[in-house]
């Protein structure tokens, strides 16, 4: 063996000396050859698939994968819906008094029976607004504490509302006005006095506090509202009107548009100078020390929060014209006074979402939320539902005024001081809890008694042994 072949030896065997090198050239090729085999395949059947689908002059067939696709994206849909309309209406009790509402437009329309139609529109629309302040708690984890204070507000009294737009167009205005003053007086002493009595119970190792400040401002705008309501009925009483019959009703517009200018005022300060105005003092400080215990999550997604709120306003508000239709019937029928219907009974059953939310944040030792639900609400019916009616009786040449008579206006200034001296310290306990009850059940008895002069449906009242 001469010295060339022993230098081009090596060469030869280089791979079987180094066998990882020839592997990964084998792999590199054979991945190559395979790439390129697959594009050519395809490209063989789309040009196959075209010519054929030239000749035919049709449109292409969708492969069994866009099918599938398509059977996911129905099946992903049928699934939101179904799941959505399983939180909304089976995972509440009350749920089971919603078949009451159509069964109220069935015996509306079947027989004359204004008492159980009253009745069983009343209870068709309780589940109604316990699940619109549920729809507004769910669009509230996405628009953030104070916007979702205030929506809770909002559509909170929505159920007020659509009945006092009801009754306005049915020209009556004394309905209207008993049932918007219900509303202030059962969110201000039937559920806070609630939530205080369930949350000093809940919490009887120590003493809730809240932002006497909010609490404060609220109170001031409730005070506002009664002075703007008792000059009218002060000058209705005392006869020292300028022009009778025009003045009262000059001055109540009047003050409703400085009403409703105040509370646009409110509204926009909330929104620009108080960001934490809604959330409790003990989530507040949670937030500083970057700890939170139990973070609630939203049961449905945003857009469907909007579609549900829309449909049950909608349903509240076919309910409300059979609720307010059969009111005068229901009370001859049922011998109760119109004053104390649309004072106690309507608000009750408007504020079933308010009180069992008010009551369940106060057990959970968030003040904040509850005196924002109550005495928010009441601010927002004082401020603008009181004055928005106004408005729009003026519009419709309806003459809605703020002059509730001196009985009604009476109850309310006391009801407002009472509340007023509760929450200045900033405290509760179920004693001031229990204090806010005992007034509203002394208001519902004089409410039972009270004879409206303005009403023909309560003057054979007078004669109730």
């Amino acid at each position: 063996m001469n010295l060339l072949e022993i230098e081009e030896e090596p060469l030869v065997n280089d791979n079987s000396n180094f066998p990882g090198a020839k592997s990964h050239l084998e792999m590199g090729s054979s991945d190559e050859t395979a790439v390129l085999q697959l594009e050519e395949e395809n490209l063989v059947r789309l040009e196959h698939f075209d010519r054929k689908t030239s000749s035919l002059g049709t449109a292409p067939k969708r492969s069994s994968y866009d099918l599938e696709a398509d059977d996911d994206s129905h099946k992903s849909i049928l699934y939101s819906i179904q799941r959505n309309i399983k939180i909304v209406f089976f995972s509440n009790k009350l749920n089971i008094l919603v078949p009451c509402g159509p069964l109220a437009i069935l015996v509306n329309e079947l027989t004359d029976h204004h008492g159980w139609t009253f009745i069983l529109s009343l209870l068709g629309i309780i589940p109604l607004a316990e699940r619109l302040g549920w729809a507004t708690e769910q669009l509230a984890f996405y628009t953030g504490p104070t916007v979702g204070g205030l929506l809770n507000a909002t559509f909170g009294n929505a159920t007020e509302l659509i009945i006092s737009m009801y009754a306005l167009k049915s020209g009556m205005i004394r309905v209207v006005q008993q049932s918007l003053l219900g509303s202030i007086l059962s969110n201000t002493l039937l559920v806070l006095g609630c939530a205080f009595f369930g949350g000093g119970i809940a919490n009887s190792n120590k003493e809730q506090v809240f932002n006497k400040g909010t609490a404060g401002m609220n109170s001031g705008l409730l005070l506002m509202a009664v002075m703007c309501l008792l000059f009218p009925a002060v000058l209705h009483v005392t006869h020292t009107e300028a022009h009778f019959g025009k003045s009262e009703l000059a001055l109540s517009r009047f003050s409703s548009c400085i009403m409703l200018f105040a509370y646009g005022a409110y509204l926009f300060f909330q929104l620009t100078n108080q960001k934490n105005l809604y959330m409790p003092m003990a989530e507040e400080e949670d937030q500083i020390d970057g700890s939170s215990d139990d973070e609630e999550a939203p049961e449905i997604s945003k857009w469907w929060s909007i579609l549900w709120l829309s449909v049950m306003t909608l349903w509240i508000a076919v309910l409300s014209e059979y609720l307010v239709n059969t009111i005068e019937g229901a009370s001859v029928a049922m011998n109760i006074p119109v004053a104390f219907i649309s004072v106690i009974v309507l608000p009750i059953v408007g504020n079933a979402a308010e009180h069992a939310g008010a009551v369940m944040f106060a057990c959970r030792d968030k003040l904040d939320i509850s005196l924002g639900v109550a005495i928010g609400s009441s601010t927002q019916i004082a401020m603008f539902g009181i004055p928005f009616c106004v408005v729009v009786g003026w519009i419709i040449g309806s003459p809605m005024n703020l002059d509730f008579q001196m009985f009604e206006t009476a109850t309310l200034f006391m009801t407002v001081l009472v509340v007023a001296f509760m929450v200045q310290d900033g405290t509760s306990n179920y004693f001031k809890g229990l204090m806010l009850l005992f007034c509203y059940f002394i208001v519902a008895a004089s409410f039972y008694v009270h004879i409206d002069p303005e009403s023909i449906q309560d003057k054979p009242q007078k004669h109730i042994g």
